[in-house]
C-alpha cells in the first residue's frame, strides 16, 4: 500500500495554520468540488467570481476528508476537520514547496507556445511505461499561477519521475513557475504567435519561454528546437542556466529523425539518431509536428537516462488525447465519418500543423474543416486569421464551417477558391455541421479553447 499524499501534521508543518479538528490522511488534492471523489484536502481558493470557502460544505459532503481554509464557515456551523491559514494561496505554493523538496527522482519541465501539453503526455506515458504507476504529471493544462501548485501539491512522495507543465501569458511568470518545479531537465517544445498579443514580439516570447531554464536544477540540461529561428536565443539563454544542452528537430540537431514515413494506419514510423544511439520506433499520433514532439520526448529521456526502447514502445501505443487529436469514428447513414478533435487550443503554428495532417488523412472522400478563432493575436489578429488561407488550400479541405464574427478574414481570403460556411455561434456551426456531413468526411474541429468547439465534438460524438 502506497503511503498517504499528506497528513494533517504535515500541511500543518508546510503551511504554518493550525490544525482543527481530528488529525487527517488525504490521497489527493484539489481546488475545484466538483472533482471530488473521496480522500481529497479541498483547498478554498479565493477567487474574483466564487470563493472556495462557499464550496467546503458541498466538498465535504461529496467525500473530501478535509479543507484548507482562511477563515470560518459564515454561518458558524463546524465544517469538520480543517486547517486555517492566514492565506490560502500562499498555503498552497507552500505545500508545492514541500512536495518538490521530498521528491528524490528526477523532474523535467515543459513549456512552449505549441504542444506543451500534448509533448508532456507523451513524456509521460514513455516514463509511466518505465516505472508504471509512479510517474507524477500536470494533469489538464494546469500549468500557471495556480495549476503548477497544485501539481507539485499532487505529487505523491514516492514518484520516481515527475513531468510539470508551465505555461504563459505574460513575462516573467515562467521564471517564477520554475522556481518551484525546479527541473532537472527543461524542454521547450517550439517557439510561435501565441500570447503575442501580450508579449509583443516573437523575441520577447522566446524570451519568456526561455524563463523555463532559470529553474535548473545545478547539472541540469536545457532540450531545445532546432527549427526555430529563435534558436540561436534559446541557445544563449540555456548556456546561462544549463550544464548540457540538447537540440532536436531537423537540420544539424542532437536528436533528429533520418527517416519517417506514415506508418500503417497512421501515425509515422520513425528512425531517430540521437547522441549516443539510433532507435527505430512508431508514433501513434498523426503529422508531422507529431514526429517532432516525438524527437522532444526522446531527447528528455536520454538526458535522464531512461530506457529509449521502452520509450519508444509508449509512443506507438500513446492513444488520442482529448481536445488534442483524438479521433471518433462516427456512424452516418450508409457508413461513417471521422471527426478529429482539437478543440482545445490553436494558434497559427498549430493550425498549419493539424491542416496538414488532415490534408494527408487517407482513404476520405471530402475533408471539412470546422474553425473556430484563434486568441491572444492582438494586432496581428485579421492578418493571421487570413493567412491560414494556404494552409487550407493545401489540405484539399472542401470546405471550411467558420464559426464567430472573428472569422470573417480567414472567410474574405478564401472567397473564389474553398466553399465557405458561416456560423454566428457554436450551436449554428453544430446544426450546420449535421446537415452537412456524411459517410466517408473527415471532419478537423479547431479553435482556441475559449470558443467552445468541444460542445460541438460533444454534440457530434456523444460522450
Amino acid at each position: 500500500m502506497r503511503p498517504p499524499l499528506w497528513t494533517s501534521d504535515e500541511i500543518v508543518a508546510a503551511t504554518g495554520g493550525t490544525l482543527h479538528g481530528a488529525p487527517f490522511a488525504v490521497d489527493g488534492v484539489t481546488f475545484d468540488s466538483r472533482e471530488v471523489e473521496g480522500g481529497e484536502l479541498f483547498v478554498a481558493m479565493p477567487g474574483t467570481a466564487h470563493d472556495g470557502h462557499d464550496h467546503v460544505a458541498r466538498a465535504l459532503a461529496d467525500g473530501a476528508i478535509a479543507a484548507l481554509v482562511s477563515r470560518p464557515a459564515a454561518d458558524g456551523s463546524d465544517w469538520g476537520p480543517h486547517v486555517l491559514v492566514d492565506d490560502v494561496p500562499a498555503a498552497l505554493t507552500a505545500l508545492a514547496v514541500a512536495a518538490r523538496a521530498r521528491m528524490a527522482g528526477p523532474v523535467v519541465g515543459v513549456t512552449g507556445s505549441v504542444g506543451k501539453t500534448s509533448t508532456k503526455e507523451a513524456l509521460a506515458a514513455a516514463l509511466d511505461r518505465q516505472e508504471p504507476g509512479f510517474t507524477h504529471r500536470s494533469v489538464k493544462s494546469y500549468n500557471n499561477h495556480t495549476g503548477v501548485p497544485l501539481s507539485l501539491a499532487r505529487m505523491p512522495r514516492d514518484s520516481r519521475f515527475a513531468v510539470l507543465e508551465m505555461g504563459m501569458n505574460h513575462a516573467g511568470e515562467i521564471a517564477s513557475l520554475t522556481r518551484l518545479v525546479r527541473p532537472h531537465v527543461a524542454l521547450i517544445t517550439t517557439i510561435a504567435s501565441a500570447h503575442i498579443e501580450h508579449l509583443g514580439s516573437m523575441e520577447a516570447i522566446a524570451d519568456a519561454k526561455a524563463e523555463i531554464f532559470e529553474g535548473l536544477e545545478p547539472g541540469g540540461t536545457a532540450v531545445i528546437p532546432e527549427d526555430t529561428p529563435y534558436r540561436d536565443r534559446l541557445l544563449k539563454a540555456a548556456k546561462r542556466q544549463a550544464d548540457a544542452i540538447v537540440t532536436f528537430g531537423g537540420g544539424e540537431a542532437d536528436v533528429t529523425a533520418t527517416h519517417a514515413v506514415t506508418a500503417e494506419g497512421g501515425g509515422s514510423l520513425v528512425t531517430a539518431r540521437l547522441r549516443e544511439s539510433e532507435l527505430t520506433f512508431t508514433i501513434a499520433q498523426r503529422g508531422d509536428h507529431w514526429v517532432t514532439n516525438s524527437l522532444g520526448v526522446l531527447a528528455v529521456v536520454e538526458a535522464l537516462g531512461a530506457d529509449l526502447a521502452i520509450a519508444g514502445l509508449a509512443l506507438a501505443d500513446l492513444g488520442g488525447l482529448k481536445g488534442r487529436g483524438e479521433r471518433h469514428r462516427i456512424a452516418a447513414e450508409g457508413g461513417e465519418y471521422l471527426l478529429i478533435d482539437e478543440s482545445y487550443n490553436a494558434n497559427p503554428a498549430s493550425m498549419a500543423a493539424t491542416l496538414k495532417a488532415l490534408g494527408e488523412e487517407r482513404g476520405v472522400s471530402r475533408r471539412i474543416a470546422v474553425l473556430g478563432p484563434m486568441r491572444e493575436l492582438g494586432e496581428q489578429a485579421d492578418a493571421l486569421h487570413a493567412g491560414l488561407a494556404p494552409a487550407i488550400e493545401a489540405a484539399k479541405v472542401e470546405l471550411a464551417l467558420l464559426v464567430g464574427d472573428d472569422m470573417a478574414p480567414l472567410a474574405g481570403a478564401l472567397a473564389g477558391r474553398v466553399e465557405v460556411r458561416r456560423a454566428d455561434s457554436v450551436e449554428a456551426a453544430t446544426g450546420l455541421l449535421k446537415a452537412t456531413v456524411r459517410p466517408g468526411d473527415a471532419v478537423l474541429v479547431k479553435a482556441s479553447n475559449s470558443i467552445g468547439l468541444a460542445k460541438l465534438v460533444t454534440a457530434m460524438a456523444g460522450g
